[in-house]
Parts: structure tokens; C-alpha cells; sequence
């Protein structure tokens, strides 16, 4: 009775630890539909955006622009390693750290590190400052953060600004990268046409290189949290189907047992009869 007791006391858990995978699963399913579509429409407005750079960027204003200055091979860095959230998300932190630690120590340079995202408290090291941003990344938090690294880049604190995270490949597939924010790099491809601008080209220009960055930092971060709520649905679904298998072990095995138990009260009742 007691075997008994206790595979039904541990059917119980693994049932509880079933719904709340489930549950995690469907919280991080909405969260992925929300930021994919934020990171569609953003997609959208930064495709004319380009546009208008590329017809406005081949001017000789283009070569005013501090945001434009040629990367240095030296100067300090500054490391923008964006995170997750929370983990239970497979290995979407630890390969993105393990990425970042590799791509520092071959780079060798002096740098800073911004680290925007909650998770790795006690794990990263060196932390120069680490920035707050919520499961649907908005336009309000990528300005904000925009503002701060053109501030250390302006200042010459730091002559370049990199952005490290997780390429959203699909639901299943997430890759780590790291691309260049600042200084910036003028899409190529376009030509440079014969446009009217108010009140001049090189006011518009500055304005959209700035719109530029914001919209680089924005997506980055939607992409960096699609992956993370993409990473966790996935976890989610695999342990939901391990629990499942769990449950059925767990029930053939209380079967077994109380079919022995049976077996056993069936034996020691024919054997008392038999010696009375």
C-alpha cells in the first residue's frame, strides 16, 4: 500500500508540473505572436525608410554626419548583449553568453558592456550597466536606449557601438549575431536622386540616420525577444510531451503494483483457507 501510495502521490506532481508547462506554453505562444507582429510592421516602416536614405545619402551632407565615421580598428567598445528575460528557454541564454564570451576574448579590445534583459545576474561578468526591457520590446524603450548609446558615442567614450543577440531563424532555430550600430553604414544599392527637401538634405539626413538607429536598436530587440518567446514555447512543448510519457509509465507502474497487491490478498486468503 505504501508503493501504492507513493506512485500516486508522484502521479499527482508530474500532473501539476503538466499544467504549468502547458500553461507556460501558451503564455509564451501569445507573447511570440505579439512581437512577431510588432517586428512585421517595423519591417515595413524601415524598408521606406531606407528608401528615402538611399536616395538622400550619396550626398555630400551624407559625409558630415558623425554617425557616419569610418569604424575604427581601435578605441573602446561598447557591448550591447541583449538577453532574456527569464530562462526555461532551452539553451537560448547559455549559447548567446558562450557566443559573446568567445567573440570578447577573440576581439581583445577594451570594452563596456550594456546588457539589456534580466536573466544572467549571477552569471555575467563585467557588467557595465544593465538596462530594463519588457517581453514587447517598444518604440519608447529603443529611443530611450538609442539616446544613451549616441550620448557615449558623440562623447567619444567609445568609438564603436555593437549589438549582440539572437537571430530569429524560426520557431525552432535561433542563431546568435552581432552587428554593427554605430558608426553606421549607408545601405548600398541606391542611387542618389534629385529630391526637394525642407527645410534642407543635410537636416532630413541627420533625422533619418537617427530613425535609422532607433529602428535597428527596435528590431534587434523584437527579434531578440521573438526568439526568447519562441526558444520557451519550445521548451515548454518538449517537457508538456515528457510529462505526458511520464504520466503513462507512472500509471502502468501503479497498475503492475496494485495488480500484485491483488495477486498477493488472493494468495494469502487461498492459502489461509488451505490450512484451515
Amino acid at each position: 500500500m505504501a508503493n501504492l501510495r507513493a506512485i500516486r502521490m508522484r502521479i499527482k506532481s508530474v500532473e501539476s508540473t503538466r499544467q504549468i508547462t502547458k500553461s507556460m506554453k501558451m503564455v509564451a505562444a501569445a507573447k511570440l505572436r505579439k512581437t512577431q507582429t510588432a517586428a512585421s510592421r517595423l519591417h515595413s516602416f524601415a524598408e521606406k525608410s531606407r528608401e528615402i536614405l538611399l536616395s538622400l545619402g550619396g550626398g555630400a551632407s551624407a559625409g558630415k554626419s558623425p554617425y557616419l565615421r569610418s569604424a575604427p580598428e581601435e578605441g573602446k567598445l561598447c557591448y550591447v548583449l541583449i538577453v532574456g528575460n527569464r530562462g526555461l528557454c532551452g539553451t537560448y541564454n547559455h549559447s548567446l553568453l558562450r557566443y559573446f564570451e568567445q567573440l570578447r576574448a577573440e576581439n581583445g579590445r577594451e570594452s563596456l558592456l550594456y546588457v539589456a534583459g534580466r536573466w544572467g545576474r549571477d552569471l555575467i561578468g563585467g557588467v557595465d550597466k544593465r538596462l530594463e526591457i519588457s517581453d514587447a520590446p517598444t518604440a519608447q524603450e529603443a529611443q530611450s536606449l538609442t539616446e544613451e548609446l549616441k550620448q557615449l558615442y558623440s562623447s567619444g567614450e567609445v568609438s564603436e557601438v555593437r549589438l549582440v543577440y539572437q537571430h530569429f531563424r524560426s520557431v525552432l532555430q535561433q542563431s546568435p549575431c552581432e552587428t554593427t550600430l554605430l558608426p553606421l553604414q549607408l545601405p548600398e544599392g541606391g542611387e542618389e536622386r534629385d529630391v526637394i527637401c525642407e527645410p534642407d538634405g543635410e537636416s532630413v539626413l541627420e533625422r533619418l540616420l537617427e530613425l535609422t538607429l532607433v529602428n535597428q536598436v527596435h528590431s534587434a530587440l523584437l527579434e531578440a525577444r521573438t526568439g526568447e518567446h519562441a526558444a520557451r514555447m519550445t521548451a515548454m512543448t518538449s517537457a508538456s510531451d515528457n510529462t505526458e510519457e511520464l504520466i503513462q509509465e507512472l500509471t502502468l507502474e501503479l497498475n503492475h503494483a496494485r495488480q500484485a497487491a491483488i495477486t498477493t490478498e488472493i494468495s494469502e486468503i487461498v492459502g489461509g483457507a488451505a490450512a484451515l
